[in-house]
């Protein structure tokens, strides 16, 4: 049968086309009179340019010229009123024709790995797009995507963008991932919260000091992705305990109503407004049972007075600190908290071990022992399957403690500056939630490329010790990068 026999037969028939890998370095002409193709896959050729008969093939729902070496678009593309997917990745494209906005159907649109230096204002009509990958471009903006109002996924990673405006924001309410990592960001605005409906922010690598403090009301927003931004107005040990602490931190930080002052009446519910611990640095009973917080720290003490465990008991205290002072190991009163604590500070004090009462706090979800002369944690804590976030920087540590394995929920891991050798890339991968792991300057000789199959690890700090692989330039990519650089080291 003929060439021609051929279009003929398949002139009329719904069919895909793949005519990838083929080394084309042109649209056969004869393609561009099957009517009725859904499908044409072009990938992965040597096209240089795509003749104007592709706006012929108006039934197209999914066309692929990703991985040639086109330098620009016909602007007959626009008359592929019915495309669904267009990717044209991995070309040579510096710009985008205007009439692409007039593809009425189009949902997903990649154009990853290009030269565009700008976008079409047409670009905005497209009004059922959910998904945008401009990633690997040379943008200076954001596109104005003004009547984009299906749009889920915008990806403008690896561009030259220094600026986003409220402009830019008000029309993107539907954005639930928004990716503007490696790019040259220095200020959010506070209009970020038009994207009522974020969950995944990635702004790594960018050029950051702060955060816009009503970023924290975004209900919805799961993920704050951050490393390689010079912060200077958000504390580092708050960026590395996840995005809940810093979404909580943030919205602590916006400015809140005058409190009411308390009358003379005393506290609610009969509770005693006088000091407790002691005339001299004593504390308010009031401020107690107001904030369920007992705060002790800083007073070079080895114990704390029973006139304050007994008002922290009957407020029901959930938070207390008792960092900076001399404690050697747990106060026995701490027991009568056994039913309330969730958070625990004991940094900076002397101990070398814990008691195994610690166990005994099953509600705790934050444990902070850092500068303290601990190596061990004792077996009893397995019991603790709350726990969130624990902290043992700045201790006599030579591996992380296996009973960590053990706590299903944690998130957050601060062991920086111990005498670490080795890292368990098993116990830590059986972490499910494990976002945060910090074990700079220790003695690690070895990296397991197993640790690369921690996908869920977000953060991963390893600077500062002995071994050579990964280099410094591997891991100043960050965790993404790192990871994946582990599990091509692999030996399958």
């Amino acid at each position: 049968m003929s060439g021609k026999a051929v279009i003929y037969c398949l002139h009329n028939a719904l069919i895909p086309l793949s005519a990838c890998r083929n080394k084309l370095k042109e649209l056969p002409e004869s393609v561009t009179y099957l009517r009725n193709l859904r499908s044409l896959h072009l990938e992965h050729n040597e096209l240089a340019s795509i003749n104007e008969g592709i706006g012929h093939l108006d039934k197209l729902e999914d066309l692929d010229l990703s991985n040639n070496h086109l330098s620009e678009l016909p602007p007959q593309v626009g008359h592929l009123y019915l495309l669904i997917k267009f990717n044209v990745s991995n070309n040579k494209l510096s710009r985008l024709p205007p009439e692409i906005g007039s593809m009425n159907a189009l949902k997903c649109l990649d154009v990853t790995h290009n030269q565009l230096t700008h976008l079409p204002g047409d670009l905005g009509n497209l009004l059922h797009l959910e998904e945008l990958y401009l990633r690997h471009n040379q943008l200076s903006g954001l596109p104005l995507l003004t009547n984009c109002k299906n749009l889920k996924e915008i990806h403008l990673g690896n561009n030259r963008i220094r600026r986003i405006t409220a402009e830019h924001l008000q029309h993107l309410e539907s954005v639930s991932v928004l990716d503007i990592r490696d790019n040259k960001i220095s200020e959010l605005p506070d209009e970020i919260t038009c994207l009522s409906g974020l969950q995944r922010l990635d702004l790594t690598n960018n050029d950051l000091t702060g955060l816009p403090f009503a970023l924290g009301t975004i209900t919805s927003l799961k993920s704050i992705v951050l490393d390689g931004n010079p912060m200077k107005s958000i504390r580092r040990d708050i960026i590395m305990r996840g995005t809940v602490e810093l979404k909580k931190y943030l919205c602590s930080r916006m400015e809140a109503p005058k409190p009411v002052e308390p009358t003379n009446k005393g506290i609610q519910n009969g509770g005693d407004t006088g000091i407790v611990g002691g005339s001299g640095e004593g504390l308010k009973a009031h401020d107690i049972q107001q904030s369920k917080t007992l705060d002790y720290s800083n007073k070079k003490a080895n114990s704390v007075p029973d006139d304050v465990w007994e008002v922290a008991m009957k407020a029901g205290v959930t938070s207390v600190n008792l960092s900076k002072n001399q404690f050697t190991d747990l106060p026995s009163n701490l027991i009568l908290l056994e039913s309330s604590l969730k958070e625990f500070y004991f940094g900076f004090n002397k101990l070398t071990t814990i008691s195994p009462d610690i166990g005994l706090f099953l509600r705790l979800t934050t444990l902070d022992l850092r500068n303290n002369g601990l190596s061990e944690l004792p077996k009893d804590m397995e019991s603790l399957q709350d726990m969130r976030e624990i902290v043992l920087s700045c201790n006599r540590f030579t591996t992380l403690p296996s009973v960590l394995y053990e706590m299903k929920k944690l998130e957050i891991i601060f062991a920086d500056t111990n005498k670490i050798t080795t890292i368990d890339a098993t116990g830590l991968k059986g972490l499910p939630v494990l976002a945060t792991v910090d074990l700079q300057n220790n003695n690690i000789e070895q990296v397991p490329p197993e640790l690369g199959t921690c996908t869920q690890i977000k953060s991963l700090l390893l600077n500062g010790n002995a071994f050579r692989n990964p280099r410094p330039a591997i891991l100043a990519k960050g965790t993404l990068a790192l990871l994946e650089y582990l599990r091509s080291r692999i030996v399958s």
